[in-house]
């Protein structure tokens, strides 16, 4: 039996693409005639259409009268062959020429992929270990940091003329200009949220003076401090670790290493100078503000004089917890300092890195404030401060 299915000819054409299919008894081996010009413009015959209901064990491909050819004949063989394989036949091509054999192993080992194993579910040992590891190792970089930091600072006692005063002048001016907007705004409205809450429960009293007993301890011992730092963390820690994980990704931060020169002495000292600095200047004006959103309300809700206010709020906040609120800025300013640092230096070399970086600052300058203010309550606890 001889079945044929050549291509529609068009009209441009001499010699259009044929396939031949030529079989004998049922059950016998297929052989299929490839011949003519094949070219990417020209129909190419299915292989359902041209074996329709015969059944082969194998499928021979041979080349009848081939003209010139390109991908279209290709992608017919590779079609082919991924019917045989789908109708359970065996596919044979070694008739072929050698540069068109060539072209479908080329094909065959590009479309292998790798069986993908999934891998086997650790046990919880295993998992304990995995963290443990990961823990220790993060814990070693952060000591190792803090260190060369403290070697730092103590290098910047020696000799204060080798530290870069000019580059903490500019990371002071920044910490100033972009945080002092955020920090009136925020400080003055919880001064009113303080005094507001306060003057709802002391009213019922007759004790409304009072406000600004509750609002100025709150704001100057606890609140002013906090609300900056929480917001210096949320901008200037997150700028610092955006700044050096760039420089990092650029291998900037690799070139200064291989001149010799310390990245933490170069880099990180002057932000950690400058954030620490600025943090006391903007805890004292985050507790001014706070102050005024406390006289605010009490003067239109309460009708409490302004100059009465202030009297009271002299009365009963004195020097010891300014300067409480004070040390707590110090400190507060350099855990956002390390944090933002720490995280842009050892961040990974990618842009994903780097805003993984910037967020782990944020949340772990947060948390280190929080942590420092409780343990500050703790120790005022004890002094009776």
């Amino acid at each position: 039996m001889t079945a044929s299915h050549p291509l529609p000819v068009n009209g441009t054409e001499v010699n259009a693409p044929t396939a031949k299919l030529e079989a004998g008894a049922a059950a016998s081996d297929c052989v299929v005639k490839v011949g003519g010009d094949w070219r990417l413009n020209s129909q190419v015959p299915s292989w359902n259409g041209l074996f329709g209901q015969h059944i082969a064990a194998n499928v021979r491909v041979i080349p009848d009268d081939l003209g010139k050819w390109d991908t279209s004949l290709l992608l017919f063989l590779v079609h082919g062959r991924a019917w045989c394989a789908e109708s359970k036949r065996d596919f044979i091509a070694e008739a072929l020429p050698e540069n068109l054999q060539t072209l479908l192993r080329q094909v065959a080992e590009a479309g292998t992929a790798a069986p993908k194993t999934k891998p086997a579910a650790k046990t919880i040992v295993e998992r304990a270990d995995t963290l443990a590891t990961n823990f220790g190792h993060k814990t070693k970089e952060n000591i190792s940091f803090i260190g060369e930091c403290t070697l730092g600072f103590v290098g910047v006692l020696k000799h204060p003329r080798r530290f870069r005063w000019m580059d903490c002048l500019v990371e002071m001016q920044q910490c100033w200009a972009s945080s002092l907007p955020i920090v009136s705004l925020v400080s003055f409205l919880v001064g009113v949220i303080l005094a507001f809450q306060a003057a709802i429960q002391l009213q019922q009293y007759g004790a409304a003076v009072f406000v600004a007993d509750l609002v100025g301890l709150s704001v100057v011992r606890e609140m002013g401090p906090m609300m900056a730092a929480v917001i210096m963390a949320g901008g200037i820690g997150a700028a610092f670790a955006a700044q050096l994980g760039n420089m990092k990704v650029d291998e900037e931060i690799d070139a200064l290493e291989t001149l010799g020169i310390s990245t933490v002495d170069f880099l990180a000292l002057p932000r950690l100078f400058a954030v620490t600095l600025m943090m006391p200047i903007l805890a004292l004006y985050a507790n001014v503000l706070g102050i005024l959103g406390g006289m605010f309300v009490s003067a239109t809700m309460l009708n409490i004089p302004a100059a009465a206010y202030w009297v009271e709020t002299q009365n009963r906040v004195g020097l010891s917890d300014v300067n409480s609120g004070v040390i707590k800025s110090l400190f507060f300013g350099l855990a956002i300092g390390l944090a933002g640092c720490l995280r842009g230096m050892k961040c990974e070399r990618s842009a994903a890195g780097v805003g993984k970086a910037t967020t782990s600052a944020v949340v772990t300058g947060i948390l280190l404030i929080v942590i420092a203010d409780a343990l500050f309550a703790l120790i005022f606890n004890v002094l009776g401060i």
